[in-house]
């Protein structure tokens, strides 16, 4: 119909009863309500959707069907102000999108589901400042447990959450400055093995190229690399080691500068992670020359390429299970006293660390 104004005006449509005035969303159903409409009392409800005995099937399944009707979900809110807690737990990772950390979450979410908890992902970006602010985050949230693969090495802002209970295990690196759970691999004696495989292969000049020297797996596999050589009565050139971001402009330049040295050009090359390893596979296919490759951390379709990539692997999915393992035992209060648990590396043969040197 049209007003005195000339303005044409629509009837209001009528609002659904079960709206709340002013609300754009229905209102969410309550055990009240799938009491009502089951026709049972409120305590009979709560038993059902908390899983508690004391419910006749026949009672259980018009609760179940009530439930199934309304959409019901239930409100944790209470749940957790009742019991301190909330069935949840934060897992603070470097890179979402980095392969090595896909098996590892999974394994972690299992775990966390096998004990009926939810898994809140973060990634810190290999920033100190973002992996704080993410952990406090998450703590302000009142996760029950941390798992933090850290990005920085002074973790004494987590005091007063220890403190208060939330239940930490570092993850691929020791915490900075704090006594806490951690699982790492063995850094160090993957990358001598690796190393010392190059070696008996007839390699004398071998070239390092690895992360941030500040990141403690970078700085163990490059010890492991020294440890190798040195046990070898190799005396290692400058020229020969490169530390730095891994990106690909960053890795490709070093890896050409250390196979175009005029005076002590590199026969082999160690990688130190997978992102290295496939920017060095990339660089070599353009080189006529013949270069052997070992890599710390296996690859996707590295059986695939000719020669197929030798690498240091590291169980990925081990190391987040059996941190995860080691929360819920903090959280279960069997687990008390801080420890480093070291899982083992295995060096996986598949051709490119088994070339001969060229010259």
């Amino acid at each position: 119909m049209d007003d005195r104004t000339g303005h044409r005006t629509v009837p209001d449509t009528p609002r659904r009863a079960d709206r709340l005035p002013g609300s754009r969303y229905g209102n969410r159903p309550t055990m009240k309500d799938v009491a009502a409409r089951a026709g049972v009392g409120l305590k009979t409800v709560s038993r059902v959707v908390n899983g508690e005995p004391g419910v006749t099937p026949e009672t259980e399944r018009r609760v179940q069907e009530a439930i199934d009707a309304l959409g019901f979900r239930r409100n944790d809110s209470a749940r957790v102000l009742r019991k301190g807690r909330t069935a949840s737990i934060g897992l603070v990772l470097e890179d979402l999108a980095d392969p090595f950390y896909g098996p590892l979450s999974r394994a972690v979410e299992e775990v966390a589901r096998a004990h009926g908890a939810l898994l809140i992902n973060g990634s810190s970006a290999e920033d100190p400042d973002r992996e704080r602010e993410l952990v406090l985050a998450l703590c302000a949230r009142r996760v029950d447990g941390l798992l933090v693969i850290p990005a920085g090495d002074d973790h004494r802002y987590l005091e007063p959450e220890l403190r208060a209970g939330v239940a930490t295990v570092f993850v691929d690196r020791p915490a900075g400055r704090i006594d806490a759970d951690v699982v790492v691999s063995d850094n160090f004696g993957g990358a001598r093995d690796g190393v010392a495989h190059l070696i008996a292969h007839g390699h004398r000049r071998i070239g390092f190229i690895g992360d941030m020297p500040r990141i403690h797996t970078a700085a163990e596999r490059l010890r492991g690399y020294r440890a190798a050589m040195e046990d070898a009565g190799i005396p290692v050139k400058d020229s020969w080691m490169s530390l730095g971001v891994t990106g690909p402009e960053r890795v490709r330049r070093a890896a050409e500068e250390m196979l175009a040295d005029p005076h002590h050009p590199v026969t082999a090359i160690f990688t130190g992670n997978n992102r290295v390893t496939v920017t060095v596979i990339r660089v070599l296919a353009e080189h006529t020359r013949r270069v052997a490759l070992v890599g710390f951390d296996d690859i996707e379709l590295a059986d695939l390429l000719r020669p197929g990539v030798t690498v240091v692997a590291q169980d990925a999915a081990a190391l987040g299970r059996t941190a995860a393992e080691r929360l819920f035992r903090q959280l279960d209060g069997t687990l008390l006293v801080p420890e480093r648990v070291e899982l083992p590396t295995r060096l996986i043969t598949r051709g490119s660390g088994e070339l001969p040197p060229a010259d």
